[in-house]
Formats: C-alpha cells, sequence, structure tokens
C-alpha cells in the first residue's frame, strides 16, 4: 500500500494535535450518544413522550456528528479512536453506571454533560486556529458546538424554573 504526504499546509505535529482534540471530541460524543440513548429507554413518568421524543432526536443528531469527528480525523490522515476502552480513556464526560435517575435528573445529568462538551469544545476551537493553525478544524468544532449549545438549551428549557437535582456531591 502507497501512503502519500499529506501536504495542506499544516505539519504532522500540528495535525496530530488537531486529531488528539478531535479524537477527545470523539470520545465524549460515544458517551453522551450512549448516556442519552440510555435515558430515552429508562425515562418514566409524565415527561415520557416529550422526553422520548426529544432524546431521539438528539442521539440520531449525535450520532451524525459522531461520523463526522471520525471522517474529520481521516481527512486529516489519521485513524480515529474506534473502541470503548479508547473512548473511555479519552472522554472527559463519565459514565454513571448503574443509576437511573428521575426524569429531571436524566434532564440535569445531560445538561451537565452537553455543557462539559461546550467547554471543551470552546478550548480546542481556540487551540486549532492559535495553537495548531488550523482554521477548517476550528470552523468544524464551532458548528459542532453550536449544535450543543442548542441542545442544552432544548434540555435547559423543559426544567426552567425547577431546581435541578444535584448528584449527591
Amino acid at each position: 500500500m502507497t501512503i502519500h504526504k499529506i501536504n495542506i499546509g499544516l505539519t504532522d505535529e500540528q495535525r496530530d494535535g488537531v486529531m488528539m482534540l478531535l479524537n477527545q471530541d470523539l470520545a465524549d460524543a460515544y458517551v453522551l450518544l450512549v448516556k442519552t440513548k440510555k435515558y430515552h429507554w429508562d425515562v418514566v413518568g409524565p415527561q415520557f413522550r416529550t422526553l422520548h421524543k426529544l432524546w431521539e432526536e438528539h442521539y440520531e443528531e449525535l450520532t451524525e456528528n459522531i461520523d463526522e469527528i471520525a471522517e474529520r480525523v481521516r481527512t486529516l490522515g489519521g485513524y480515529p479512536t474506534g473502541t470503548m476502552e479508547g473512548f473511555l480513556s479519552l472522554a472527559t464526560l463519565k459514565e454513571h453506571s448503574g443509576e437511573i435517575p428521575t426524569a429531571t435528573g436524566m434532564v440535569t445529568k445531560l445538561v451537565e454533560d452537553h455543557e462539559q462538551v461546550i467547554r471543551n469544545l470552546r478550548n480546542h476551537v481556540d487551540r486549532c486556529s492559535e495553537e495548531f493553525h488550523d482554521q477548517g478544524s476550528a470552523n468544524f468544532l464551532t458548528e459542532l458546538m453550536e449544535e450543543h449549545e442548542e441542545m442544552v438549551w432544548m434540555l435547559r428549557s423543559f426544567i426552567e424554573g425547577q431546581p435541578l437535582e444535584s448528584d449527591g456531591k
């Protein structure tokens, strides 16, 4: 197999740095997808139908984002992380295995996770632009960030006026 040198105006070190960030974003997207799907399956109560439908929309969007992140890594010449072990080692989001929160508790956890992803993406946009000089990836991540901002707005709107449930910490 012939490997062609990538010459897109970025050094190997710049591309490697961006791909490291993208793989972390991919890992967080996978953890968030799994949580969203799990809550979609487990939600009960008067909000069942509303949340079940909302989370279906969210996990479909997250699935598209995951594919786009992986393709961005390939575009830069790398290989995306593709194992659960790899995702869990890179992710900044944490699983809450064995827990089945109330509907409001589920929304609260997803709000916190989306906000963490947004903070990470803001940092990654800056690093792609300033540290790695990759405006293409910075723009790509900005679009992802805006999608998460919309998803978290929908979740926050659902519980507006209600106190967020703490996770006991």
